[in-house]
């Protein structure tokens, strides 16, 4: 390499680090929560004197020219969007609710809730702390940033869209609402993280069925305790196999990546001396993910990440998409199953339908997001048949799977019920 050709590579390598590092000292923190407009004394405001608020999900991910090259402009504007939206106090919310406890998650912060009646609900956090998910030797290098700005890639506002869509489709759902919680003595020990903080409200997977209005549901359940059900009753239990490949199928509509196994509830219908497990996708904040710019690009390609993927209007890497949760459940399933049901999707989600599941977000969200996300729905649908039947084949050859599924790791499992859902030892 003769020295102009190295100097040059210098030069460029050290633009690049430059750049690199000049776009992530522009995050400078790793966590923050809403911004309230026009309250600057929250600590002073009676909310009780108010209905509704306006308020941004989060400022943490304004980005200027450099950020927006290096690290993509994602949905940095929808979460620094001011929207009109419902204040909640807890202690009249579907006439009063308990708190439970603290919710899991690596990014989402979430309290569990139960009404008089037994239904469970859960509030989760719009606004993201990937504090936990973030690497030592990332934090060491001040790249953390990477991670934390990740979340702009995500949109504070799919799951409602997601919702009226799955209502379309004819997929349960857990009917998220936003809502803003102030801080209030009802929520005493949980006051200070869950105070002044934008929320979905929605139901849980697990408990009490009443709020499906499905006469034959009994109940709702996880993954992991339909697998116990399965293992107890054996060819008692079925899983509603249709109504899965349409909701996963659903999910490359929307551009939903991470579909593990604990973002999947199952409601649990009695047929007679069959039960039958209708599955309930939950947390939607990966859908429509927007991953653009020099960085993202790089770090996130089909050799280290196959399954993290933009939200185009083609879908260039399938196969990257299947899921040990697919092989457990639909391996088995028929090429023709796929097919009619990616017909089916077609004809229960028309132009119209994807059109006006957008009015369900605010009007200056819809002016940002909705058209270019219509316009790459569409062009999905067109191809679903096609996806359908790369899904099936991709499936179809891809290994049986050896380990427990995610939150199915205290499960005592023998080699068959470990490999399959259908195929347990009699």
């Amino acid at each position: 390499m003769g020295k102009k050709v190295l100097l040059a590579v210098i030069i460029v390598v050290a633009l690049f680090v430059g750049l690199t590092y000049w776009s992530l000292l522009s995050t400078p923190k790793t966590f923050s929560t809403c911004e309230i407009v026009g309250m600057k004394e929250m600590q002073h405001i009676n909310f009780k004197e108010f209905d509704s608020v306006l308020v941004a999900a989060s400022t943490l991910y304004e980005g200027n020219t450099v950020k927006n090259i290096m690290q993509g402009e994602q949905y940095r504007k929808a979460w620094s969007t001011p929207v009109k939206v419902p204040i909640v106090f807890l202690d009249t919310l579907f006439g009063g609710v308990r708190i439970l406890e603290e919710g899991g998650g690596h990014q989402t912060h979430s309290l569990k809730l139960e009404t008089e009646d037994g239904t469970l609900l859960t509030l989760r956090s719009v606004s993201k702390d990937p504090s936990p998910l973030i690497p030592n030797v990332a934090e060491s290098l001040g790249l953390e940033n990477i991670v934390v700005d990740g979340i702009s890639a995500q949109h504070p506002y799919a799951a409602l869209v997601v919702a009226k869509l799955s209502d379309e489709a004819k997929i349960l759902n857990t009917r998220p609402q936003l809502v803003f919680v102030p801080k209030q003595a009802f929520l005493k020990k949980y006051n200070d993280k869950f105070g002044n903080r934008l929320f979905l409200l929605e139901y849980e997977t697990k408990g009490n069925a009443h709020w499906l209005g499905i006469d034959t549901v009994e109940s709702l359940m996880d993954t992991e305790d339909l697998q116990e059900l399965k293992f107890e009753k054996n060819e008692q239990v079925v899983i509603d196999q249709r109504a899965l490949v349409r909701a996963r199928l659903f999910d490359l509509l929307i551009g939903d990546w991470d579909r593990h196994s604990k973002q999947w509830g199952w409601a649990i219908k009695d047929s007679g001396d069959v039960k039958v497990a209708i599955p309930m996708p939950c947390d939607r904040d990966n859908a429509f993910f927007n991953l653009e710019g020099v960085l993202p690009t790089l770090i996130s390609n089909n050799a280290f990440l196959p399954e993290v993927q933009s939200f185009e209007k083609e879908i260039d890497f399938l196969k990257g998409l299947i899921s040990p949760f697919d092989v457990y459940f639909l391996k088995q399933t028929d090429k023709h199953v796929f097919e009619e049901e990616a017909k089916k999707l077609q004809q229960l989600l028309s132009n119209e339908d994807i059109s006006t599941s957008f009015t369900v977000w605010p009007k200056n969200i819809q002016d940002l997001d909705a058209e270019h996300i219509i316009q790459k729905m569409k062009q999905r649908r067109e191809d679903l048949v096609e996806y359908a039947k790369e899904f099936h084949e991709h499936l179809s050859t891809s290994e049986t799977i050896s380990e427990p599924l995610n939150g199915s790791e205290d499960l005592k499992l023998n080699e068959s019920q470990l490999s399959c859902f259908s195929c347990q030892e009699k």
